[in-house]
């Protein structure tokens, strides 16, 4: 571990903000040129080098753009910032983890890896109402309750305590949180909504969501003693002040000041709005246009919908992206740190890299990188998610009698032609390219359970035979965190006025304003490059076997060995009950692709909750079938110890490399074989030719009697001549 510290680098082939700076881009003009310096790259570094979620977050800023078309009064998203619209009629919506989308689906995959429910028993419609009005107002309500107690505190601290200050700062933080909802009209809306809801339905039957027309009174005796709740006498227009709570007044102030100083066209029904919404006191009823704010909260709903259903067409190819990331780095359970996985983003897309005009500077800095016997930066592994994947297509009708179901539109998938390139590319470098294709309902565990693995099998077969197949590794199926079919979010219902003046939900189906999200899927190949760079650690090893050394990587270790697979499994929850005997006779016939498998099954007596790994294959195709991923991984492991150890392949540093001497390279690790991620195991052996005629040293790498060749140019010494 002294010479190669890192096993685990990855590099993301996406891009995720194309107003952040691109790898090609950092690179820049590299004609006569063979590699970097050191100082581009550490600038590349600190611009695309992430080591965990959330400085994936602060480096990239992930975001979806947003204006208002006053043409045909909708909201338009797009995920690429619109040119020549004046920058103020631009808003940048942050996909971070107080978005309420992502923090809905955060909860959701949390929730389940904590149950650990299959998906048809999973109760989806609890944790999706999270983005519903309601919800938004309960995240609303914390931070009331957070500003009115900060703010009394601060209050009743003389001016020249300390601790006055400290608290201030944090005043100012939620004031910061609260006026990012009440300077922008959308972030107002489901304020705006649960506010009428909540004033109209006072009174409110909950058996039947009804509401009588409501006159605020205060109870009695009348002159015989007799109970009478009389109306109360109207407030004052500035009965918004509570007498008696100067505190409670003075925060009325204060906000009413931050509204009207930050808002560029107040208005005072917005002004009202945030006053009754933050301000932790109680309302005042005052009279109400019933007809007139029905109308309004019938408008904000559908208005509040449409937004919502555009925002998630355009930000839901984002998000799932972000999810990948999120899963790549949550694989690493462990609290130690020693070789945390890291990822390098492109953050271009995939077949920009591969152009001709470009590829030279992919190349160039691979060569900085890859190929030097400095190993800090190398590459090992590859993630080209969304590879295109058709659909089979529908029979053709001569009507449609019925409403059949609608094509969703899915952001394009990266080329089967693109990915051979990448991969041409990769295994000049010995860099491991995990792709999968493009997650939707026809690559997840339900359809694999039923169809089986053929078409994948057949969609590959261009890739197989090839000199970068054992750099590439199919990754399936991809991982479902809703379901299409359960993907409803019920957001309200539109409100009307009934006979006797109150207000009412109606029950009308076509009333009930419901969202469908058409299904949201991680792509596999994230938790394949996650689980595989985590389990290169050493502690990572010794948080789950006894039998694990931090004196080398894991880049021997065998997810198909003994219980290794129920030992080193994924942090997601299992999805379905598992893969019918035929089906797996299948996959085992073939023993093709990284495979993840969704069984029950148990490991010392307790149950297996998680998705577990039932193949780590490459696409090498040998008699023996496919090869795992590891023997590659060993390979480029030895073959760069190898380097360094014999500057850069001298003859007589290799012929003492792989000598009988206690102290060779080849000794030390025959002798610490025992390990889980011992260099060689149990069954292992690596022997060498040297052909001095062709400068060439052939190489015998034997994994259990399964043998893998290499072949390595030799650089003779001054005096083997």
């Amino acid at each position: 571990m002294e010479i190669i510290t890192q096993t685990n680098r990855t590099m993301l082939f996406e891009e995720l903000n194309p107003e952040k700076l691109d790898l090609l881009t950092l690179v820049g003009d590299v004609k006569g040129y063979e590699s970097l310096s050191d100082e581009k790259l550490t600038e590349i570094n600190e611009h695309l080098l992430i080591r965990d979620f959330d400085e994936f977050l602060n480096k990239f800023e992930p975001k979806v753009y947003s204006f208002y078309n006053a043409t045909n009064q909708k909201v338009v998203y797009s995920l690429v910032k619109p040119e020549g619209l004046p920058e103020e009629a631009i808003s940048e919506i942050p996909l971070d983890e107080n978005n309420d989308f992502l923090k809905m689906l955060f909860t959701l995959i949390d929730t389940k890896k904590n149950q650990g429910i299959k998906n048809v028993d999973f109760k989806f419609e609890n944790v999706l109402e999270m983005i519903s009005p309601k919800k938004v107002m309960e995240d609303i309500k914390q931070i009331r309750k957070e500003i009115g107690y900060l703010h009394g505190k601060y209050e009743e601290l003389d001016e020249e305590d300390p601790s006055k200050g400290e608290i201030g700062d944090k005043l100012n933080s939620k004031f910061e949180e609260a006026s990012k909802n009440y300077n922008n009209v959308m972030g107002m809306l489901p304020i705006a909504i649960e506010d009428i809801k909540t004033r109209l339905l006072l009174g409110q039957k909950p058996e039947d969501a009804e509401s009588e027309a409501i006159k605020v009174g205060m109870l009695t005796m009348g002159e015989q003693g007799e109970l009478k709740i009389l109306e109360a006498p109207k407030a004052e227009s500035s009965a918004l002040l509570v007498k008696g709570q100067e505190n409670a007044n003075r925060l009325l102030e204060v906000l009413e000041e931050d509204y009207t100083e930050i808002t560029e066209s107040p208005t005072p029904y917005v002004k009202d709005l945030v006053l009754r919404t933050f301000a932790p006191m109680p309302v005042v009823q005052d009279e109400i246009d019933v007809e007139k704010e029905v109308a309004n909260y019938n408008s904000y709903l559908e208005f509040y919908k449409s937004s919502k259903d555009e925002f998630v067409k355009a930000a839901k190819p984002l998000i799932e992206k972000i999810l990948g990331i999120k899963m790549y780095f949550e694989q690493y359970e462990t609290k130690s740190k020693e070789m945390k996985p890291s990822l390098i983003i492109t953050n271009t897309k995939v077949d920009m890299m591969v152009k001709s005009n470009n590829k030279d500077r992919f190349l160039k800095y691979l060569n900085t990188i890859n190929a030097k016997n400095d190993f800090n930066n190398t590459i090992w592994f590859g993630i080209v998610p969304a590879i295109e994947f058709e659909s089979s297509a529908k029979p053709k009708l001569r009507r449609e009698r019925f409403k059949g179901s609608k094509k969703v539109s899915k952001e394009k998938g990266n080329t089967m032609e693109t990915l051979t390139q990448i991969l041409d590319i990769a295994k000049d470098y010995k860099i491991q390219i995990f792709f999968n294709f493009q997650s939707k309902e026809e690559t997840t565990f339900n359809s694999m359970a039923t169809i089986g693995v053929e078409k994948y099998i057949t969609k590959c077969e261009p890739l197989m035979k090839q000199k970068y197949s054992e750099f590439a590794i199919p990754c399936l199926p991809n991982f479902t965190i809703i379901p299409k079919d359960k993907s409803g979010v019920v957001l309200d219902s539109r409100l009307k006025v009934n006979d006797g003046g109150g207000v009412e939900l109606s029950k009308l189906k076509e009333d009930i304003m419901k969202l469908w999200l058409e299904g949201v899927y991680i792509d596999a190949s994230y938790v394949a490059a996650g689980l595989v760079s985590s389990y290169q650690c050493p502690e990572y090893l010794k948080g789950k076997f006894r039998n694990a050394t931090n004196k080398y990587p894991g880049v021997r270790y065998d997810l198909e060995s003994g219980d290794n697979s129920l030992k080193t499994v994924t942090t997601l929850a299992k999805e379905i009950s598992g893969f019918t005997n035929t089906i797996k006779d299948e996959i085992n016939r073939n023993n093709f692709g990284f495979v993840f498998s969704s069984e029950n099954a148990q490991i010392d007596g307790e149950l297996v909750k998680r998705i577990t790994v039932y193949k780590a294959r490459s696409l090498s195709l040998t008699e023996e079938g496919f090869d795992p991923i590891y023997k590659t991984t060993v390979s480029s492991y030895i073959e760069r110890i190898l380097r360094f150890h014999t500057s850069d392949f001298r003859q007589d540093k290799i012929i003492k490399f792989f000598s009988n001497n206690p102290k060779s390279q080849k000794s030390i690790w025959n002798n610490d074989m025992g390990f889980v991620n011992s260099i060689f195991q149990t069954g292992d052996s690596i022997s060498n030719i040297i052909d001095e005629k062709n400068n060439v040293c052939q190489i015998e790498l034997a994994f259990n009697g399964s043998v893998k060749n290499l072949e390595i140019a030799i650089t003779k010494s001054a005096n083997s001549n």
